[in-house]
């Protein structure tokens, strides 16, 4: 005798499943702009420190290294992130960036 599952169960099943395939597309989503945000981060936080030239073009820069991190930060805690002192300290982010993370 064969055993079949009742029509509720495998309704429900599929319909998991289906949520499953979202869920991680939608992780991957998260995963890949938050790569991008701190790939955007390096590269200002490489500018702004390789910068020799004048204070207004160095401002500029400044401006840019903290929309990019503030950008960066709200991705983190989209994510679930909520410390952001380790990022701080790994990217080498200066105060003068920092200062300018307030409100918006």
């Amino acid at each position: 005798m064969s055993a079949r599952l009742p029509e509720n169960f495998a309704v429900s099943f599929a319909a998991e499943t289906s949520l499953s395939a979202v869920d991680q597309e939608i992780l991957a989503e998260k995963a890949t702009s938050l790569g991008n945000a701190g790939r955007k981060v390096e590269t200002c936080m490489e500018k702004l420190r390789s910068h020799q030239g004048d204070s207004e073009t160095r401002m500029a820069l400044v401006k840019s290294a903290a929309d990019a991190v503030y950008a960066y930060f709200v991705q983190r805690e989209l994510c679930g992130f909520r410390r952001h002192d380790d990022i701080i300290r790994d990217y080498g982010i200066p105060r003068e960036v920092l200062v300018r993370l307030g409100a918006r």
